[in-house]
């Protein structure tokens, strides 16, 4: 009975402390590993930037081929560039003129 009671007042005062281990190991792990950790805010900070260098990529080509389209549209037509697309889309091509292949990026 004595090592029963001794045991009880063991865990009573021990209480606290082991509750604040359990707080400070619950809040630790979070803090590392849980969805709004600190290494889950670092990963998004990198897929945010990596998306910004995309969008400004693709903003960069969308107004290349903006630019092409305003000099195809009727009263401002590029002659070089109708030329150029009537040649690559009908196939024509000048008396004694030569085609070159080369080949072509990924990226074009």
């Amino acid at each position: 009975m004595k090592q029963l009671l001794q045991q009880r007042n063991l865990v009573r005062r021990n209480l606290v402390t082991l509750i604040g281990f359990g707080l400070f190991f619950y809040f630790s792990y979070h803090l590392v590993l849980g969805d709004r950790s600190a290494l889950r805010y670092m990963t998004l900070q990198q897929s945010i930037s990596e998306t910004k260098q995309t969008t400004s990529a693709i903003e960069k080509e969308r107004t290349e081929l903006e630019e092409k389209v305003a000099m195809l549209r009727p009263g401002s037509v590029n002659k070089d560039l109708l030329e150029e697309r009537a040649r690559l889309v009908l196939g024509l091509r000048r008396e004694g003129e030569v085609d070159v292949m080369t080949k072509a990026h990924p990226h074009e």
